[in-house]
This record gives structure tokens, C-alpha cells and sequence, in this order.
């Protein structure tokens, strides 16, 4: 790990200030990607900013039609917390299976999206329920908020603030999982609100989280496991590595989906 600096603020306003005065300074989170990116020295910072200490970025309101979830909450608060089970509980289920317990009880989902991993889980329920991500500066819809691998369209300086999903009529979140990392080789989340059905994948995409629009048509047709028993995503735009092919992924991608439907009319 290359030497740096550290800065922990105390306000989100001193947070930001470091971050655009700082060259090359990283925002810190729950830190389980980034600390072990700079100990391979697969990243370089010139400072740390950490966001431990900003109460503000933290908590879970449950407000009408609307669960806000702030981004420093820890995977393992998302899992336990009423509000969420009474909301979304697919949330609160995709939480609870997020890496080990020691990963939930430090990971953020702010610094899961802002980190945009591939295989990922949160990135599936975002887009999974066309939330909104909040920042110091402005709302970005689901839709425009993911780029490409580990890429997102936060400015430099931007930080997340909090997350708002809207309630699902139903929802659910099934995954293939590697079985040593628990990511997802192939993740699939599917919501249906008000006549309008999401199909989120995650771990199967070759430029990270994307939505499978021939899914969602049928879906929205008939919200049937049998719906979509056809529908099978191109392995073209699928990752290929040591843990998966293309071909398999997009057999896991219908069968997680189905699974996913499935679970949603089953209350599951």
C-alpha cells in the first residue's frame, strides 16, 4: 500500500470541501473494496476522505410510498430494520446475503453503488425498482446513474447522499452465487408496480448491471414464471471469465429470473 493521507470530517459540507481541494482524494465509505484495492496496489490515492463520522448520511425512513435509505447504512441495517421488511422485504433479503457478516456490518450501499461492482447485489435493486440516488448535488434516476464497469456518472467531488425506492406491488431478488466471494455470477431482480415490471441483471453483464427488456414485456404481459421460460438474453453482451462462460450465464439469467418471479407471487 503507497503512503497517503487521512482526513476524516465531520459534516458532509467539509466532506465535499476535501474532496474538491484534495488531488487524487478517494471518499472512504465502509471501505471493502477500496482498503483492499490499495493494499494490492491496484489503486493509488493521494488522500483518504472518510465518511465514517457524517450521522447525516445514515438511517432508514419509511414515509407513504417511498423507503429512503442513506448511504452510509450498513448492509446488515438494511437487513434488520423493520421498515425495509415492511417496504421491500426482497430488500431486506438481498442484504442479508451480501458477502459474510463481517462484509455487511462495514459495507454502505452508497459505497456499493459509488464502487458499481459488476457482480454486485445493490446495483440490481436500484435499477431492479427504479430508485432514485440522491446526492449533494442533485437526483439521478436508476437509469442514468450506472456507466460501465466500476463506472458511474457521479462528478468529481459528488457524493451520495441517499437512496429513495419506491414501493413495489412485489419483488423479489434470486442470485447464482460464487460460493466462496457470494458474489453473484448471475443476479437477477424483478419488481411489478402499477402495471410496470423490472427485470434487473447483475454478475452476468459484460459492462455491469443492465435491465432485460424482452423479460420485462413479457412480464408485463403475464407475471408468470412460464412468461419468460423462453426468453433468453444474448450471450454477446455476457461476461466470460474463469468462474462462468457467456453460454452458461445466460442460462442462469433465465432461471434466475424465473426463480425471481416466482419467489414475488410467493411472498418469498
Amino acid at each position: 500500500m503507497h503512503a497517503f493521507d487521512y482526513h476524516r470530517p465531520g459534516t458532509l459540507k467539509e466532506a465535499t470541501a476535501l474532496l474538491r481541494k484534495v488531488p487524487n482524494a478517494r471518499a472512504l465509505a465502509g471501505g471493502q473494496s477500496l482498503v483492499a484495492a490499495l493494499k494490492l496496489r491496484l489503486a493509488t490515492v493521494a488522500a483518504l476522505v472518510d465518511l465514517d463520522a457524517l450521522r447525516e448520511l445514515r438511517g432508514i425512513r419509511l414515509e407513504g410510498a417511498t423507503l429512503t435509505v442513506g448511504a452510509l447504512t450498513r448492509h446488515a441495517e438494511v437487513a434488520g430494520s423493520k421498515d425495509v421488511a415492511i417496504g421491500i422485504p426482497a430488500l431486506a433479503r438481498l442484504a442479508g446475503a451480501i458477502g459474510d457478516r463481517q462484509v455487511r456490518n462495514l459495507g454502505t450501499l452508497g459505497g456499493s453503488l459509488a464502487n458499481n461492482d459488476p457482480a454486485a447485489d445493490y446495483p440490481a435493486a436500484v435499477l431492479g425498482l427504479g430508485a432514485t440516488i440522491v446526492t449533494n448535488r442533485r437526483e439521478i434516476a436508476a437509469d442514468k446513474f450506472f456507466g460501465g464497469l466500476y463506472e458511474t456518472t457521479l462528478k468529481p467531488g459528488e457524493l451520495i447522499v441517499s437512496v429513495s425506492f419506491p414501493l413495489p406491488k412485489r419483488a423479489a431478488y434470486v442470485k447464482f452465487r460464487n460460493p466462496a466471494s457470494r458474489f453473484a455470477l448471475a443476479g437477477v431482480f424483478v419488481s411489478e408496480s402499477a402495471g410496470t415490471v423490472r427485470v434487473a441483471v447483475t454478475g452476468a453483464g459484460r459492462d455491469g448491471v443492465f435491465r432485460a427488456r424482452a423479460m420485462e414485456k413479457r412480464l408485463s404481459e403475464r407475471f408468470e414464471p412460464e412468461s419468460i421460460a423462453k426468453v433468453r438474453v444474448s450471450p454477446d453482451a455476457l461476461a466470460a471469465d474463469l468462474h462462468a462462460g457467456a453460454e452458461y450465464r445466460a442460462h442462469l439469467v433465465t432461471v434466475m429470473a424465473q426463480r425471481a418471479v416466482a419467489a414475488a407471487l410467493g411472498g418469498h
